[in-house]
């Protein structure tokens, strides 16, 4: 008797290796930094999301391992039995004040983060007013609430206020849910005119904030402040992962926000609390992003001299106006080709293939940090100009 597992794995592989979509894990050796070792080349990174470098930061590593020390390497348990440690009280805290909203709680990832706010808000009579590109974590959280989903077009203020419009007329309640830069083209959503219309038109506002938090406005508070709105959403998730430089996510919002959370958000309930040791790398991150601002600043001054200086090559970075930059390029053979041949020559991006992104518009996906050095940047804009030209 052969092994269904199995076949059914091979059946389902065949078809993505047919569609030219088949993925693998790479092997990174070395700290999270602007240089590693991936696949066995020493490499410059230009594909991870440790913005601004706080990964291995001294103050970072060294309250991780003093964490692990004095409250042991695991949380232990849910917070609801015997996981709410002191620490995570603290972070929350610290986080809420940061952010400026009455409270905060902790989750393990932002997909978690995501999947439990969102059916925790609405459910069967309801709808969540959706951008196209938001990332695959509100998808399906708008999946598992079983309220109704309507799409608008990428950014698109009309659609969008056309949308709402109908929305009101239909349903008990809506939601609308963006985020505040889109994780694979590098925009930042036109939150100014999505909330003011959203607030017209009664509904509640999610903003995925997690490539936002830490690395953008003036002091860090993410998209909002960049655009100027920071008190008017409702519910902010942001992650600990990427700019903070630790593990884990965070929704942010009410004292009632919170509560109906930890009763209701099944991420949360039925998950072991996060780890000491990431709790407390997270704090000491936060810290750093108040008191070391040259870091959100250089990296933010080198994703503009990577976009003008691969325009100046003739290579498109459009819509990025951010610290993510896609370069794309169509094909999934000829992105990948270029990634590969990329790699081989020190230089990691990673090329970004459907179903993360649309068919035919498979890119290289660049995310420079903070502490990469303008001869850093400069050679790749060099490199990546070279192989698009190699591969027509």
């Amino acid at each position: 008797m052969g092994d269904p597992v199995a076949e059914v794995a091979a059946e389902a592989l065949d078809a993505i290796r047919a569609r030219g979509t088949h993925r693998r894990m790479r092997v990174l050796e070395g700290i999270q930094a602007p240089r590693m070792r991936v696949d066995g080349h020493d490499v410059l990174l230009f594909a991870g999301s440790n913005y601004l470098d706080l990964a291995q930061h001294p103050e970072v590593v060294d309250a991780a391992a003093r964490a692990a020390r004095e409250h042991g390497a695991a949380a232990g348990g849910s917070r609801l039995i015997s996981g709410n440690l002191a620490v995570h009280e603290a972070l929350e805290g610290e986080l809420a004040a940061f952010l400026g909203t009455e409270t905060a709680l902790a989750f393990n990832t932002g997909y978690m983060a995501n999947v439990g706010v969102i059916p925790a808000l609405v459910g069967k009579g309801d709808v969540v007013v959706s951008d196209a590109l938001n990332h695959a974590s509100i998808i399906d959280g708008c999946r598992l609430s079983h309220a109704e989903t309507r799409v608008f077009p990428h950014g698109d203020l009309d659609a969008f206020a056309d949308v709402l419009a109908k929305a009101q007329r239909e349903f008990r309640r809506i939601l609308v849910a963006i985020d505040g830069v889109y994780s694979m083209d590098g925009d930042v959503a036109p939150l100014p005119e999505i909330l003011s219309l959203a607030r017209r038109h009664g509904a509640m506002t999610l903003l995925d904030d997690a490539h936002g938090t830490g690395t953008l406005g003036r002091t860090g508070r993410g998209s909002a402040e960049l655009c100027g709105v920071e008190n008017q959403v409702d519910v902010l998730m942001g992650t600990l992962g990427k700019s903070l430089g630790s593990f884990g996510a965070f929704v942010a919002g009410s004292a009632a926000l919170r509560e109906l959370l930890v009763n209701t958000a099944r991420s949360f309930i039925f998950s072991c609390a996060l780890a000491p040791p990431a709790v407390e790398a997270a704090r000491a991150a936060l810290r750093l992003v108040d008191r070391e601002p040259w870091r959100r600043e250089q990296l933010q001054a080198n994703a503009a001299r990577l976009r003008d200086g691969l325009s100046r090559c003739g290579l498109s970075t459009a819509p990025s106006t951010t610290h993510i930059v896609p370069v794309v390029l169509g094909g999934n053979a000829r992105t990948m080709a270029i990634c590969e041949r990329l790699l081989a020559r020190g230089f990691y991006a990673q090329g970004i293939r459907h179903p993360s992104v649309p068919e035919g518009t498979a890119r290289l996906r660049i995310t420079p940090m903070a502490t990469h050095k303008e001869a850093d940047i400069d050679a790749l804009i060099a490199a990546v100009a070279e192989e698009t030209t190699a591969l027509p």
